[in-house]
């Protein structure tokens, strides 16, 4: 039996639609799931900027207060909306510096030339990309979202490996803080967790004991890190108490557990985070 044909959609422009980007606006300010960024609150619209701009959605995540700058714009992005994101994004990490920031920028067609852009930002900027289009379909319309970079995921982007060698050489030349704080985290716990060992690859710096990762560390701005401990679920509470003892707001998710730190904050409480250490170093190396 041949499979019945199904209608072919069609892509349709949101101003010739009789929309604006202040319609645009307020659906994702009144549904902020659309976005595909999880459950988020709407915090405020057209928030207004020391720069003398407006930030056009800023939401937060209600379980880690993680904040994020979203910026719209109809038709094909551009050099000012990047930089508008960039700006707005940095305003409000400046104005909440202990939350994690994300900037989102949301346009109809991200082209090549400008998502090339926006991947290389990405090496030092959380930011996630996002197209929003009208689709129809039998003549029934519908506002559609696709997430098409996302900072927080790796990117696989189907070229086949490049065979090339990640060491120590090449993490001093792409970023030489991820090392110092895999290096003082190590320090930090070598009373507890003695022989662990640095792990290079592409994307991160793993620490390991007995051949098995217990953290990763990612490269974020400013000399810091995105930490991504393996936690037991049975020992995620007694973990988060320990962030929360020092006022570190973190994401977490089963057997994860991801902030962002540096050198300095792990040195300032070498305590916390050798008990950290202890809880998901000890644990994996035995399992």
């Amino acid at each position: 039996m041949e499979p019945t044909p199904l209608p072919i959609a069609s892509k349709l422009s949101i101003r010739e639609c009789g929309y604006n980007e202040y319609w645009l606006q307020d659906q994702i300010y009144e549904n902020p799931s659309c976005l595909g960024l999880g459950e988020l609150d709407a915090i405020d619209k057209e928030r207004r900027q020391s720069s003398g701009g407006r930030l056009d959605l800023l939401m937060k995540n209600a379980e880690d207060d993680a904040m994020y700058e979203v910026e719209i714009m109809l038709g094909d992005t551009d050099e000012s909306h990047i930089i508008r994101t960039i700006e707005y994004w940095d305003n409000e990490k400046r104005r909440w510096p202990q939350r994690q920031h994300t900037a989102v920028l949301v346009a109809e067609s991200i082209t090549r030339r400008f998502f090339n852009v926006i991947h290389l930002l990405s090496h030092s900027i959380p930011i996630i990309a996002i197209q929003a289009n009208i689709i129809e379909v039998c003549g029934v319309r519908s506002l559609h979202f696709t997430k098409v970079l996302d900072t927080y995921e790796e990117i696989d982007d189907g070229a086949a490996p490049d065979n090339k060698s990640y060491d120590l050489s090449y993490w001093k030349e792409r970023a030489s803080w991820v090392i110092e704080n895999a290096k003082a985290l190590q320090e930090v716990s070598e009373e507890i967790l003695e022989h662990s060992e640095l792990n290079y690859t592409k994307f991160y710096i793993a620490i390991t004991l007995n051949s098995n990762s217990y953290c990763f560390l990612h490269k974020r701005s400013d000399g810091k890190s995105l930490f991504e401990f393996r936690i037991p679920d049975h020992l995620l509470e007694e973990a988060k108490e320990l962030l929360d003892s020092i006022s570190i707001t973190y994401i977490s998710k089963s057997k994860r557990l991801r902030f962002t730190s540096d050198k300095k904050t792990i040195e300032q409480h070498k305590d916390v985070f050798k008990k950290l250490t202890a809880i998901s170093g000890e644990y994996w190396a035995a399992s």
